[in-house]
């Protein structure tokens, strides 16, 4: 814990003014360099909450809260002694008496003073720009007002900008059921980043989506009814457009105000100006930082990446260490409405005599400009719906490759294409720009501080930290140093196989493998061959052989011969194993729905077996304190009701939510209970990786929590959402949106390509929020397969799935109807009609609970004790 000084008059004092992503980056380096020991640090900061991920804005509307945004954790500042003040803004000033004074009326004095007081939303200033129904996208306030007015008021948006958040902004409204337009004066879309060429693939893919675009026409008014409220925008080329909601993303300008006040020198057409060490020039004791910032280079850089450099630059100089901001790379990869979008280096080629190299397919949306000099050095370039290079040529930027321009930009399997991976690059090449990562840092990172894994060079370099765009190659570059220094990673799953569960099941499936037995001792490693195998692979195999039986001539009953000695204890037995060795049964209710006749079933079995009974968290009811012999018992009531195993005990389908829907509720808008039951009985059985939940939630209220689900649906009024990779427990993760406004039809046939290449490439037992962020690609790259079927698998995905549909049995049935079968489930194998005198129960609020003080005794009543050995 780094010890904070105890304010006194000899204490110097930093405040910095704002706490944005820069401010916090600010106050990190402050700590990097021991001033939060020596130093006071205050921060005022005008918004409701600490510094959030305002370049990760628009992913509130994928499920994102703001607490998932924040970016400020509450221990670093308290660990740090920083004093900071949520919602107190500075007002004013005062530089000859070094004082600022915030909005509650406080007063702080100063040594040292930052502006990182950002940047603020440029509104055109046309006729009804302030009307009821105007909006602007800077800040999760912002966010919250417009989904609020969306989901009551509007049925169809407008958007002021096709820049970057203007894009962004669309997206967002067509999310939350709106019809959306982009306005942009200049003639193509994202002007500053990419080229015609650029702007018409990026053009072309947006309108497939639905979205209205206008471009080379600008805003002349906002048209409003007699009540103010916006009724549509007029145009600059004559023509009106019908719009209830308008959010302007027009472009930013420097909050400069409060420089201006206190008579600090600003840029003509704003910014507070700084030098090489971004101190102001008009005072040394105050410095600017961020987008409020204008640079020596006389920019005002509105990119995050950026700002840390100037964030650091003046940490270090309060620090009295060497360091200089004389300016900064401009380039940015982009994930807009699904289509990657990247643009680096001298992206529009102002070099003199430089060349283009370019390829372009306008049909699948693809453009790809690299500017070449005439040397062959790589200037910069543009790629649009394809972007998966990005991080590599960025990095080659201002070298020359060491293949030609031409194999580049050709996608694979096209030509000469070429596909160079990170290790080609040299050591100063910058892979980390937000933090100014090197390849030569992150190499030391593996070979002079032992870091093994990407987190741990994440927490060395900060590389990774920033934006994301280069995890991947982050990721690249550690396996690659590791393996050069002789460290060998092993991939196998475990001391038996020495391939990865992916490799696993595709050799089960192109071979046609049905035993565990057969696939170790063909494929096992050597010294694993003809033994019994260990406690990881053998469940491991046992899934991968339930999920393929239809299609690979297997058994998909899971206690079938060799399958039944894979099985963990759950599936052993088909039920849950409890602390006192008894089990919990647990009846499959698809999507919640159960009439009263099965739920006075359910109440006769637990009363006549003496069972606890509790309302799951998945809408259905367990059955607690089973012995092993009543379960065939308690199976057979349960079937002869119609019920069937709800799997609570597999690595397969558990529950599929729901809430009611538009059948009762007023606010639904799908019939979300249907929806759910039709999925769940799809589902059901299915064997996977690790357990499987859902949720479908009926509108954007979403009472069934279906962001938190391994799979999640919402309704639309357009049809349904389709939220991928969530998780609730003890890491939880909320869904990544994978597609929208899809029917009936196109919403199932998506799921059976997710579940089952999530079945085919996760590891053991890894959820598919894991998963996800671990497969190389992440949800882009489950999008391109599951969507866009880039690898031309997907209708061997939906065979997998059609056969395990067809060929599904319920356990519990099969179990019941088999006498060998039935024999398995007994206390003793020598005392069959013996029940365990451990599992006892004593009563607690009307019902029973396992009596644990005799399991802590660890032994049974001496008038129960069993003659002989009985075995277990």
């Amino acid at each position: 814990m780094t010890a904070t000084p105890e304010a006194t008059e000899a204490t110097p004092t930093i405040v910095l003014v704002g706490h944005g992503m820069v401010g916090q980056r600010f106050l990190e380096a402050l700590a990097e360099r021991g001033l939060t020991a020596t130093h006071r640090v205050v921060v005022l900061c005008e918004e409701p909450r600490p510094a959030y991920d305002r370049v990760a804005l628009t992913s509130y509307f994928s499920g994102k809260t703001p607490e998932d945004l924040s970016m400020t954790d509450m221990e670093f500042i308290a660990t740090h002694g920083i004093e900071l003040y949520v919602g107190d803004p500075a007002v004013s000033v005062d530089r000859e008496a070094r004082e600022v004074t915030a909005r509650s009326g406080e007063v702080f004095a100063y040594d040292t003073l930052v502006l990182a007081t950002g940047s603020y939303p440029f509104v055109p200033p046309v006729p009804g720009k302030d009307a009821e129904g105007c909006f602007v996208y800077r800040t999760i306030e912002d966010l919250l007002a417009i989904e609020e007015y969306a989901k009551s008021k509007a049925k169809v948006g407008a958007v002021v900008g096709g820049g970057l958040l203007g894009l962004e902004a669309a997206g967002a409204l067509k999310g939350l059921g709106l019809t959306s337009h982009i306005v942009e004066f200049a003639p193509r879309l994202m002007p500053v980043q990419v080229d015609d060429g650029g702007g018409a693939a990026l053009l072309r893919t947006i309108e497939e989506m639905g979205l209205s675009v206008h471009t080379g026409v600008g805003t002349q008014e906002i048209l409003v009814d007699s009540e103010g409220t916006v009724t549509g925008m007029k145009l600059s080329d004559g023509s009106e457009l019908a719009a209830d909601m308008v959010v302007f993303s027009a472009g930013v300008r420097p909050r400069d105000q409060l420089a201006r006040d206190c008579g600090l020198t600003v840029g003509e057409r704003g910014g507070i100006t700084v030098d090489e060490q971004c101190r102001t020039v008009a005072d040394p004791h105050v410095f600017a930082i961020g987008e409020c910032a204008l640079a020596s280079d006389g920019r005002v850089y509105g990119l995050v990446a950026p700002g840390y450099e100037q964030a650091e630059t003046a940490a270090a100089t309060i620090a009295s260490d060497e360091a200089s901001f004389t300016g900064a790379d401009l380039s940015t990869k982009l994930k807009l409405l699904g289509v990657d979008v990247a643009s680096f280096g001298d992206a529009h080629g102002t070099a003199e005599d430089c060349l283009d190299v370019v390829y372009s397919d306008s049909r699948a949306g693809l453009y790809k400009k690299l500017v070449i000099g005439r040397d062959g050095t790589l200037l910069g370039g543009i790629l649009v719906g394809d972007a998966e290079a990005y991080g590599t040529l960025k990095a080659f930027t201002g070298s020359v490759p060491p293949v030609s321009p031409e194999s580049l930009v050709l996608p694979a399997g096209a030509g000469e294409s070429v596909q160079l991976g990170p290790s080609a690059l040299p050591d100063e090449a910058i892979v980390c720009s937000c933090h100014n990562v090197s390849k030569g840092t992150i190499r030391g990172a593996v070979t002079d501080h032992q870091c093994t894994t990407v987190p741990e060079v994440k927490k060395c370099t900060k590389a990774g930290t920033g934006c994301g765009s280069c995890v991947k190659v982050l990721g690249q570059l550690v396996n690659a140093e590791l393996e050069a220094s002789g460290v060998e990673v092993d991939k196998g799953l475990c001391g038996c196989f020495g391939q990865t569960r992916e490799e696993l099941y595709e050799i089960v499936h192109a071979l046609r493998i049905t035993t565990y037995q057969d696939l170790l001792d063909r494929h096992g490693r050597e010294e694993a061959r003809g033994g019994d195998g260990c406690e990881v692979c053998k469940p491991a195999v046992g899934s991968i052989i339930a999920s393929l039986a239809p299609t690979i001539g297997a058994s998909g009953y899971v206690l079938d011969g060799e399958q039944a000695a894979l099985q963990d204890t759950n599936d052993h037995f088909l039920a849950n194993l409890q602390k006192n060795g008894s089990y919990s049964v647990v009846p499959r209710i698809p999507g919640g729905e159960i009439a009263p006749e099965k739920l006075i079933v359910i109440g006769e079995i637990a009363r006549d077996f003496g069972l606890y009974t509790k309302i799951t968290g998945g809408q259905r009811i367990d059955m607690f304190g089973a012995r092993v012999e009543q379960l065939p018992l308690i199976w057979a009531r349960l079937v002869d009701a119609g019920f069937e195993s709800g799997h609570a005990y597999g690595k397969s389908l558990r529950t599929v939510k729901s809430c009611v829907g538009q059948t009762w509720c007023r606010y639904g808008v799908q019939d979300s209970v249907k929806m759910a039951i039709d999925l769940e009985l799809r589902y059901r059985g299915l064997r996977s990786p690790h357990k499987l939940k859902s949720a479908v939630s009926g509108c954007q209220r979403e009472c069934a929590e279906a962001q938190s689900k391994d799979f999640g649906v919402i309704a639309t009024a357009n049809g349904w959402n389709l939220y991928v990779g969530g998780n609730g427990g003890a890491t939880p993760r909320h869904a990544d949106l994978l597609a929208q406004d899809l029917s009936d039809a196109e919403l199932v046939r998506l799921i059976d390509r997710f579940l089952m290449f999530y079945i085919r490439t996760a590891d053991r037992l890894e959820r598919t929020s894991t998963w996800l962020e671990r497969i190389p690609g992440g949800l882009d790259h489950v999008r391109d397969v599951v969507v866009h079927d880039s690898l031309g698998i997907c209708d061997e995905l939906e065979q997998l799935m059609r056969a395990h549909v067809a060929h599904y049995r319920d356990e519990w049935a099969e179990t019941i109807n088999d006498p060998e079968k039935l024999a398995r489930f007994v206390s003793f194998v020598n005392a069959p009609d013996t029940p365990d005198p451990v599992v006892a129960f004593v009563p607690e609020r009307d019902q029973m609970k396992p009596d644990l003080p005799l399991l802590s005794i660890g032994m049974r009543p001496a008038a129960d004790v069993l003659e002989g050995s009985a075995q277990r």
